[in-house]
């Protein structure tokens, strides 16, 4: 389990495949901030609801000069149903082996309903221009969520 990211860090660079199969990199969008957020599974109520609202606000992040990229385990078949259905436009990445959710810390223990398990931890990073962390949210919650990177981004 890697240690969990702070500001300033160099964030962890990656590669996956998107909801139509297309490669996506983080060094792909370099010269712009991009927003990386890690959930935990597409077509869930909480994980839609987060969805929606990053894609309720693009234009507005789009406008401030930021990029979004939702990373989960799933398939990209299963991405792409998941944005087909919720008329999502940020894009969505796969992440099947949990390797980039591993490199973010944004995979470990969790706990729910009194039982331990591994999984996704909702977790949000704002990369700058540099490819630098410049924020780090750990265990956020899927509601409220975008509200609050926005006030916190002052945009």
């Amino acid at each position: 389990m890697s240690e969990r990211l702070q500001p300033g860090d160099v964030a962890p660079a990656f590669t996956l495949p998107d909801a139509d199969g297309n490669e996506v990199s983080l060094a792909g969008h370099k010269g712009r901030k991009v927003i990386v957020y890690f959930y935990p599974a597409a077509l869930t109520p909480g994980c839609t609801k987060q969805a929606c609202d990053f894609t309720d606000n693009l234009d507005l992040l789009a406008g401030a000069g930021y990029d979004v990229i939702g990373i989960s385990p799933d398939t990209p078949e299963k991405l792409a149903k998941f944005r087909e259905k919720e008329s999502l436009k940020v894009t969505l990445v796969a992440d099947p082996d949990k390797k980039v959710a591993e490199s973010y810390a944004a995979y470990g223990e969790k706990k729910n309903y009194g039982k331990t398990y591994m999984g996704i931890i909702r977790s949000t990073f704002v990369v700058d221009e540099d490819g630098k962390i410049s924020h780090a949210f750990y265990n956020v919650r899927a509601t409220g969520h975008v509200a609050k990177i926005i006030k916190d981004l002052g945009i």
